[in-house]
């Protein structure tokens, strides 16, 4: 198994790498090129919207939020509204609380489920709402990183791209075709794929039967490649017809992780300095390494397949869990409740960090890249280097910004978090009716999903029943402000280094190619999480692991 786990991991390694290269260049011209496709001219037609028509950071902020409510309510009204569609396998609708819940979760990327999706959804909601979703929503996640790439590329701008056209060209020229050919390999692979809607299992069970279960590998594509959790299956990808093998674990695997990691080749094109990229992939890299080295050393050492998929093991379920929650993808092949203390805490860790390593689509770029803003910041403070990053001054705006967007998901984990268990009422109906282990793990059980809320990952210790009045209120409402509070800040910030003229480089200025910046920036990111979330920890999987 070890020898196995070391060929997957060069494997990953090395399809990775050959990759970085032609799809970051890729991406990058998907977002710099001024020529439009017919379809897209189409579609700017339909929808009233000039592609040579650029906006300011406010009017590209009003696209992203505009699309996104719409969004909501599209997938609420559609979940509402079950009953009465086609191929809704005679389910009711969805109750209100839980449509809600669930609309948002889509809608921002996260794809946290409070219900098993193949009792609770029919094909129509599952087709039309949510796996458009799982498109779009990744698609909004790249468009907002281009949008904070241009910032730092720009000179003296007051326009930042146009939303419209990023949202578009995400969507019909990178994730429609890349998840049309992940599919491809999952079915080669095994996985389910049948639009009538019914699955013949006979050579998986032994057993002639019919099982609803509709497009499973194009569902299964997407929501890896956008980094999005869930599935048609309430187990996920430890379920045979959504990830039958290792080698099929192995590739998705990849698919979580070939567009975060290679869109640093992407910024380092767009800002004139592959070099620049190579260090933010250094930094992410390292970080990813760190985090599996972690969990996968908590998890050998409990000895424990308990949670796990005897075909993956405890070395494949580490290596997914660990892109998993370090991707925004919320997808598991393994119980997380039932990973040891410390193995569980690694996962709520890569989340904590922000979600950098690679990060989401689009949200791991921008997350780094303020992050690096910071550790900027920090250098030139203790060693008096001009507080400068790619020709840009970072005065008291740039800085403002980005401490809000670091500050925001920690004051929703924390104060959701403290909620459930400082309010008398809430406290009760949460011990009473959601934690399904008391004690510290119950404690932790509730951390991770807020933890998860907020950063849109997605995951859970699924201990936890999630589907109660106040969690699906107070998880949406972290997912929500989760997500586009954050997209506020970088947007911001994108508008505010866009209108900047690029200051030549001197020898006060910090070089961020290097690996001291590397170095730093990792450090940054450790520093920042272990400050914000080491007292919270203790209370919860630190406690456990050392009872």
């Amino acid at each position: 198994m070890v020898w196995l786990f070391v060929a997957q991991l060069a494997t990953l390694a090395l399809i990775l790498t050959i990759a970085y290269r032609p799809l970051g260049d890729y991406l990058a011209r998907v977002f710099t090129s001024q020529k439009d496709l017919r379809v897209e001219r189409g579609v700017y037609r339909m929808i009233g919207v000039d592609p040579a028509s650029e906006q300011s950071w406010p009017a590209y902020l009003r696209g992203v939020l505009a699309f996104s409510v719409v969004g909501i309510l599209i997938v609420y009204g559609l979940q509402r509204l079950q009953e009465f569609l086609p191929y809704a396998l005679g389910l009711p609708a969805v109750p209100e609380g839980l449509a809600f819940n669930t609309a948002i979760s889509f809608v921002t990327n996260t794809n946290w489920q409070s219900y098993s999706p193949e009792a609770t959804m029919g094909y129509t909601v599952q087709l039309a709402g949510l796996a458009v979703q799982n498109f779009v929503s990744a698609a909004v996640g790249i468009a907002v990183a281009v949008a904070l790439v241009r910032g730092f590329a720009r000179r003296s701008s007051g326009t930042i791209g146009n939303f419209w056209v990023d949202l578009l060209r995400a969507t019909v020229r990178v994730l429609l075709p890349l998840s049309v050919i992940a599919a491809v390999v999952l079915i080669a692979g095994g996985t389910i794929q049948n639009v009538a809607g019914f699955h013949d299992v006979t050579t998986l069970t032994g057993a002639t039967q019919s099982i609803p279960g509709g497009p499973v590998a194009s569902q299964e594509a997407i929501k890896l490649l956008g980094t999005n959790g869930g599935g048609f299956f309430n187990a996920n990808s430890a379920h045979p017809f959504e990830n039958p093998t290792a080698w099929t674990n192995l590739v998705e695997i990849v698919l979580m992780l070939i567009i975060p990691f290679s869109l640093p080749r992407a910024f380092g094109t767009m800002v004139g300095d592959r070099r620049q990229g190579y260090a933010i992939l250094a930094t992410m890299g390292v970080l990813f390494l760190g985090s599996l080295a972690a969990m996968t050393a908590f998890e050998l050492s409990s000895g424990s397949m308990e949670g796990k998929e005897q075909a993956f093991g405890t070395l494949g379920s580490t290596l997914f869990t660990t892109t998993s929650t370090l991707t925004s993808t919320g997808a598991v092949n393994s119980m997380l409740d039932s990973y040891s203390p410390l193995g569980g805490m690694m996962a709520m860790i890569n989340m904590m960090l922000g979600e950098v390593a690679p990060g989401g689509v689009g949200a791991g770029l921008y997350g780094m890249l303020v992050i690096a803003v910071i550790a900027v910041f920090i250098a030139g403070l203790m060693v008096g280097r001009t507080p400068e990053y790619l020709g840009k001054k970072l005065g008291p705006r740039e800085i403002k910004l980005a401490s809000l967007y670091i500050l925001t998901t920690p004051t929703l984990v924390l104060v959701g978090t403290g909620l459930s268990f400082a309010i008398p009422a809430i406290r009760a109906d949460v011990e009473k009716t959601s934690i399904f282990n008391p004690g510290l793990h119950g404690f932790s059980e509730v951390l991770y999903a807020f933890t998860s809320a907020a950063n849109n990952n997605g995951s859970a210790f699924a201990g936890l029943t999630a589907n109660t009045p106040w969690l699906n209120a107070a998880l949406g409402t972290a997912m929500f402000l989760g997500r586009f509070l954050p997209i506020v800040f970088v947007l911001a910030l994108a508008g505010s280094l866009a209108g900047q003229a690029k200051i030549p480089a001197t020898a006060g200025t910090l070089p961020t190619h290097r690996p001291q910046f590397v170095g730093l920036l990792v450090g940054t990111v450790l520093l920042v999480s272990a400050l914000t979330y080491f007292p919270v920890l203790a209370l919860g999987p630190l406690a456990e692991g050392l009872q």
